[in-house]
């Protein structure tokens, strides 16, 4: 998947993680995890995704923190049941004034160093930040 052109025109450093996550729509609210998760967003699994475009508030549930992350989120795409990969959205940040983006980017720079290791994540983003320039 080398050539997937969706894989390039992400900018962050994606590491494998599985977190619950809570939101509402008209309602309803649902518990998904999350498949994997960057400084700029995250990919929740889920059989009923959000429409793209779709800004909402989700909650994040960080091991070992207290109270979960309140995160402004839009649907940037979706990946359905009959495609080859799990199903859900993927999910780009939105911050509004007031919301705690230090808190949320030290918080996601910890998990991706737990989950990837020291050595490769600072390689990861080292490559990642030279792809910007």
């Amino acid at each position: 998947m080398a050539d997937d052109p969706e894989r390039e025109r992400r900018i962050d450093v994606r590491s494998p993680i599985e977190l619950k996550v809570e939101y509402k729509r008209l309602n309803t609210f649902f518990a998904d995890y999350t498949k994997n998760i960057s400084r700029g967003g995250t990919f929740i699994k889920t059989t009923r995704p959000l429409p793209v475009g779709t800004e909402f508030l989700f909650k994040l549930f960080v091991p070992g923190h207290e109270a979960p992350l309140t995160i402004h989120g839009e649907v940037q795409r979706i990946i359905d049941d009959a495609a080859d990969e799990e199903p859900g959205m993927a999910i780009k940040f939105v911050y509004r004034e007031g919301d705690p983006q230090a808190e949320i980017a030290r918080m996601v720079e910890t998990m991706m160093t737990e989950s990837l290791g020291p050595r490769l994540y600072a390689r990861l983003m080292d490559h990642a930040s030279k792809r910007r320039s």
